[in-house]
C-alpha cells in the first residue's frame, strides 16, 4: 500500500505544479493586459483563466479517486498509469491554453488524456468499492 500510496504523492506534487505554472500565467497575462479582477473582456485572458479552471475541475477528483484505490490496496502500477494520463493530459492541454495561439491537437489530446485519467480512476474506485462489499 505505501508504495500506491508514495505514487499518488507523486502525481498529486505534479498536478500541483502544473496548478502553479497556470496560476503564474494567468497574472503575468493579467498584469500584460492590465486587468486586475475578473476577466475585463480581454480574449487572452479568458482563454488562460479557463485552462486554469479546467485544470480545477480535472485535477481534484482524480487524485482523490487515486487515493482511494491507493487505500483499497490496489496496484501500484494502476495508480501509476492513472497519473501519468493525468499529467500528460493536463500538461499538454495548459500548454494550448497558455499559448496564445496554439495548434487544436494539444487541446484535443489533453482532454482525451484528462478524460481517461478521470474516467478510468472513477470506473475504478466504483468497481473497487462494490468488490469490498463482497
Amino acid at each position: 500500500m505505501a508504495a500506491a500510496i508514495g505514487a499518488v504523492a507523486i502525481y498529486a506534487g505534479l498536478a500541483i505544479l502544473i496548478l502553479v505554472w497556470l496560476a503564474v500565467q494567468t497574472g503575468r497575462v493579467r498584469q500584460a493586459e492590465k486587468v486586475s479582477i475578473g476577466d475585463g473582456g480581454n480574449l487572452r485572458l479568458i482563454r488562460v483563466m479557463r485552462g486554469h479552471a479546467n485544470a480545477l475541475e480535472f485535477i481534484p477528483a482524480t487524485l482523490i479517486a487515486m487515493l482511494l484505490l491507493a487505500l483499497m490496496g490496489v496496484p501500484p502500477l494502476l495508480i501509476h498509469l492513472l497519473g501519468l494520463l493525468l499529467i500528460a493530459g493536463r500538461f499538454i492541454h495548459a500548454l494550448h491554453f497558455t499559448a496564445a495561439d496554439a495548434p487544436r491537437w494539444q487541446r484535443v489530446a489533453g482532454t482525451a488524456l484528462s478524460f481517461f485519467a478521470l474516467g478510468g480512476a472513477g470506473l475504478a474506485v466504483l468497481a473497487a468499492g462494490v468488490m469490498s462489499l463482497a
